[in-house]
Parts: C-alpha cells; sequence; structure tokens
C-alpha cells in the first residue's frame, strides 16, 4: 500500500486532528475502521494458483494494505492501492474458499468480506511447454479514459487457463482462457499506453508476451485539465508551532483521487492518502511547519490520477508562518 510519508512525527498528529471522530467510531486512532471489501472474485490461473480480485474500500482513513486469506489463513498481503493479486503455491483439483480484510493506516483491520470459491484445474504431468504466443492484440479508445482490448486465443498442448494483461511492466488484470477481450478504464486523454497479453496454461507456463499495442487516448491534456483547483494555503498557530493549511478542489476524473503529493519549497514534503472514501468537492489537509514565525514557503499540490500517473500541479502559493491570510484563487 502507498504509506502517507511524514517529514516529520507532528504531522501524525496533524493529520489525526483533520480526520476528527464522532462519539460511535471506534478504533485505538480514533474514526471507524474500514468496512469490508465488496465485488470479490476469484478465479483459477492454473492448476496451482488462483487471482482474487476486489473493490477499493471506502474509509476515513487511508488503506495501508489489504489482507488476503485462504480459509483461515491470511496467505497474502498487498497495498491499498492494489486490488487484485494471484495467489500461489496452490494444490491441483482443489476448492479454495478467499475471503480480503482492508487495514487503515491507523491499523484497524475491517471484518471479512464474503468469501468466493475457485476451483483448481487437474495438473498435467511433466508439462513444461508453455502456450503459444497470443495473436497480436487489437483495440481501440472507448472516449478519452477507456481503451477496449482484443486478440486472437493461444494454444496450448493442453488448455490456455488465463490471460494476462500488462500495462507497460506492470500486470494490471487477468481473466479466463475463454475470454479475448477485455476493457481497461480510469486512463487519462491525450496519453500514449502500450498494452501486451501473454497466456497462462494450468501449470503456470506462461507464453511470451504479444507485440506491444500502444494506443492514444484521444483529448488534449498539459496538466492543467488534471491539476488540482481552489488551491488555498494559509499558516496558524497551535501549541507554540505554526502549521500549514490546504485546500483544494480535486482533478475531476473518471475515477476518484486518493493520493496527492505536496511539494513544499520545489521538495516532496507529505504524501496524503485518503482511501475509498476520498473527497470529491474540497479537500484539506494540515500539517506541522516549526515554530519560527516570518519564515516563507511556496507550495503546490498534485493528485495520482485513477491510470497511476501524476496529474499536473495546482497553482503554487507563498505563505508566511504568522501571516494569517494566505493566497487563494
Amino acid at each position: 500500500m502507498r504509506r502517507v510519508l511524514l517529514l516529520v512525527p507532528a504531522l501524525c498528529a496533524a493529520f489525526a486532528l483533520l480526520c476528527a471522530c464522532d462519539p460511535g467510531e471506534t478504533g485505538e486512532g480514533g474514526g471507524r475502521p474500514p468496512g469490508a471489501p465488496t465485488g470479490v472474485t476469484a478465479a483459477a490461473s492454473s492448476a496451482t494458483s488462483v487471482h482474487v480480485m476486489w473493490n477499493a474500500v471506502a474509509t476515513d482513513r487511508g488503506i495501508q494494505v489489504y489482507e488476503v486469506y485462504r480459509g483461515p489463513t491470511k496467505v497474502k498481503e498487498v497495498p491499498g492501492s492494489a486490488h487484485m493479486v494471484d495467489v500461489t503455491m496452490l494444490k491441483p483439483s482443489t476448492s479454495y474458499a478467499f475471503t480480503v480484510r482492508a487495514r487503515d493506516t491507523d491499523g484497524r483491520l475491517g471484518p471479512p468480506s464474503r468469501a468466493v470459491r475457485a476451483k483448481t484445474p487437474a495438473a498435467v504431468a511433466a508439462d513444461r511447454s508453455a502456450p503459444t504466443r497470443p495473436g497480436t492484440p487489437k483495440g481501440r479508445a472507448i472516449g478519452s479514459r477507456a481503451v477496449q482490448l482484443a486478440w486472437s486465443r493461444a494454444t496450448d498442448d493442453q488448455d490456455v487457463m488465463s490471460y494476462d494483461i500488462h500495462q507497460g511492466d506492470t500486470k494490471i488484470h487477468s481473466v479466463g482462457g475463454n475470454q479475448t477481450a477485455t476493457v481497461v478504464t480510469g486512463l487519462r486523454p491525450g496519453k500514449r499506453y502500450s498494452f501486451t497479453i501473454r497466456a497462462r496454461d494450468a501449470a503456470d507456463n506462461v507464453s511470451p508476451a504479444t507485440e506491444a499495442l500502444r494506443i492514444t487516448t484521444p483529448g488534449t491534456d498539459d496538466g492543467r485539465g488534471t491539476a488540482p483547483t481552489g488551491f488555498r494555503a494559509t499558516t496558524h498557530q497551535e501549541d507554540g508551532a505554526f502549521h500549514l493549511d490546504l485546500s483544494w478542489i480535486p482533478p475531476r476524473t473518471d475515477g476518484v483521487v486518493t493520493e496527492y503529493e505536496v511539494r513544499l519549497d520545489g521538495r516532496t514534503a507529505t504524501s496524503v492518502v485518503f482511501g475509498g472514501n476520498a473527497p470529491r468537492e474540497r479537500a484539506t489537509y494540515s500539517f506541522y511547519l516549526g515554530p519560527e514565525r516570518g519564515v516563507s514557503h511556496r507550495v503546490r499540490i498534485r493528485g495520482r490520477l485513477p491510470d497511476g500517473t501524476w496529474g499536473g500541479f495546482s497553482t503554487e502559493r507563498t505563505v508566511t508562518t504568522g501571516v494569517m491570510t494566505g493566497a487563494r484563487d
């Protein structure tokens, strides 16, 4: 999971103050624990692996990790930014039940999802032959933020169990061996993407990757369309120290922006992760600056977009500790 990375310990306290709890909230750090993940699916990728996917969890804190369980046993932990995993080292011809739990950045563990089942196929003795390379993929943009991909079937001396879809060097999805098309969403306008497909058989042999399919989504994006707007920056004094107060309107995208990078004086000061309950209107954040009065700082912010790339920076603001009015749009 992407973690909230802070320059100084006092930032933790500032963030806790920012996310005030109501009387019904529970947990050591205050606030409600994450809910149970929804949309959980499981499908055999081979005789010894199962591909598990789920939806992001909404929470009043960022999600630190997702824990994946096989029956009562925790078998995987994945970053909160990921919503899929391959569970490996399973037995052939065996039925398994999987659940997923979310743990937030305060360490609170939510309840398990509903259990989903998948059965691994029978293993083929001494199968060392990988499937053939799938046919060259074809595709088209669907609007400015999604693409449709299709490819022709690979062949195998037994059966193709699944197809792995890669965006650049990163595996982003997996579909069953009887499926030769999928839709990739959460992209951004005017950006060039590269996709490849690999076939996988029951023995976990993986084919060579297809030729790369490069698709440019329509539209223009000079960064301004993906930058936070209405960016405001002020300072306040509390307990003998000065704090920087930020607020902004999130970029308008097809998905929710859950992570932001704050640049202070040209360097990364902190990453802010809201998790699945990220604000869609005005977002706010506050952190510690120091005890000295009259110190000026330049600050700007940008968000990580649903396709995993960074959007444009907001307008840069200058604030001075001890001066209570900050620049704004």
